[in-house]
């Protein structure tokens, strides 16, 4: 039978592991590996042909289709001069460890059938939470992303203002708030629509920082409609970080859920030199970081970090007959601390890493890439033709090429990809073009950067 087949140990099968194992290990230890670029949709079709057929092409078919047109299609987001968005550059050991992962059927949502994977897990994130300040009793989750991870912990905040209100006996508003800047992250904006929520924008000061002066205000106008108050550790557009420790202070006066998105830029607080911007951090109700980015992890890797877990468990925990083997028991289960059911390990791959390297390395690859960030930052200031945006907080550097519009930067920026040279895409800030450097991948060098900067004469 087919069904067999597909599933059970056999020449086949072995022949199948061989050809995947024998790819990836070539693809993880290759030197020159890629940028690669996309390719139009009917130049995929005419390449590629139908594969999905009745009798199916095979392994060894199927394998040489992936390699040699659908891969190349896809951008290296691990790619030293992959420089745009927030680039991802996981080690060797959470590569591999990935494998290992997928290959030993681990389910991670609950204790009954993943104790070990997630006592791993549950490490990190103690871990995490040690370095972010937060009390030894602070746990949570990995999730998928930011956006599942941001989403989660507003829902987790809405169902706590809620409590609050009814133990004191007032009213609920008919409309829930969430405060953030207006340069937060859009999945806070996205996450507040999905739970039928405002977004009561606060501006920001000219070097984007949300202060605690704005937030105060909407405090005091808004009140209890406020269920959350968002603060950026790290903007994904320039890696500013808010007044996270004024905004903190205010807990002093106002009752309120403090959530930290620091998907991008939290993780700078393992580097010592760039802990003071994070000063407040520690009174958070909830955090997110995304080990996909600066903590050298596989894609989709969000932690969500709760100050107070059962705050998470009593909004997320789902109830049905068959999960009452779950439920009705004190283990720990991961499903029970975000909108997810169903869940991967997904963190057991930087738990490997982090196990095998050491926290040391991941300490010096944050300030390595820091004063990268800064050395470049000041090569761009020394060029007259080129103008920083706004001066670099943690390892994005936005600027500018004088006498440049967007037609200039689009073509410069596909000329760059064209010549596998560099992923640089333009992008824009008041209404002004510019471009980007997100540098987090250790093995970009500060040659690399000049050499880019030099196509822009």
């Amino acid at each position: 039978m087919d069904a067999v087949r597909m599933h059970a140990a056999s020449p086949e099968s072995t022949a199948i592991v061989d050809a995947v194992l024998d790819y990836s290990r070539r693809r993880m230890l290759a030197a020159d590996v890629p940028l690669d670029k996309p390719q139009s949709e009917a130049e995929l079709h005419r390449l590629v042909g139908p594969t999905i057929t009745d009798a199916g092409l095979g392994a060894a078919r199927a394998l040489s289709v992936f390699e040699h047109v659908l891969a190349p299609a896809c951008l290296t987001t691990s790619h030293p001069l992959y420089l745009s968005f927030i680039p991802t550059a996981p080690t060797m050991a959470a590569i591999a460890f990935d494998l290992v992962v997928s290959a030993s059927g681990l389910y991670g949502g609950s204790w009954l059938e993943g104790a070990g994977a997630v006592h791993a897990e549950n490490e990190v994130l103690s871990w995490l939470a040690s370095e972010f300040g937060l009390p030894d009793t602070a746990g949570g989750v990995f999730v998928q992303g930011g956006t599942i991870g941001n989403l989660s912990a507003l829902v987790a905040a809405r169902e706590a203002a809620k409590a609050r209100l009814i133990a004191a006996g007032k009213d609920l508003p008919t409309r829930w708030k969430i405060l953030c800047s207006v340069e937060a992250h859009s999945s806070n904006k996205s996450a507040a629509r999905v739970m039928d929520a405002d977004v009561l924008l606060v501006p920001a000061g000219e070097d984007g920082v949300l202060r605690a002066e704005g937030v105060r205000e909407a405090l005091l106008a808004h009140g209890d409609e406020i269920c959350a108050v968002v603060a950026t550790g790290g903007s994904t557009n320039f890696g500013i970080v808010d007044d996270i420790s004024g905004i903190a202070a205010l807990k002093d006066e106002f009752d309120f859920w403090l959530h930290i998105d620091g998907a991008y830029g939290l993780t700078a607080m393992l580097a010592p030199e760039a802990r003071h911007l994070f000063e407040g951090v520690e009174r958070a109700d909830s955090v997110i970081v995304d080990p996909h980015k600066w903590l050298f992890a596989p894609f989709d890797c969000c932690a969500l970090i709760y100050r107070d877990p059962d705050s998470g468990r009593r909004a997320h925990t789902q109830h049905a007959e068959y999960l009452d083997i779950l439920t009705d028991v004190d283990e720990f289960s991961p499903s029970d601390y975000s909108i997810q059911l169903t869940r991967r390990p997904r963190g057991l791959p930087m738990w490997f890493s982090v196990a095998t390297y050491g926290v040391t390395a991941y300490r010096e690859a944050v300030s390595a890439g820091l004063a990268l960030t800064r050395r470049i930052a000041d090569e761009i200031s020394r060029r007259p033709e080129l103008r920083l945006v706004r001066d670099p907080q943690l390892s994005i550097v936005v600027f500018e090429r004088e006498g440049w519009e967007r037609a200039d930067y689009d073509r410069w920026s596909s000329a760059l990809l064209d010549s596998q040279r560099a992923f640089v895409v333009p992008s824009s800030h008041a209404g002004r073009p510019n471009t980007r450097f997100a540098i987090l991948n250790p093995l970009t060098t500060f040659e690399d950067l000049v050499g880019i900067l030099d196509t822009m004469k």
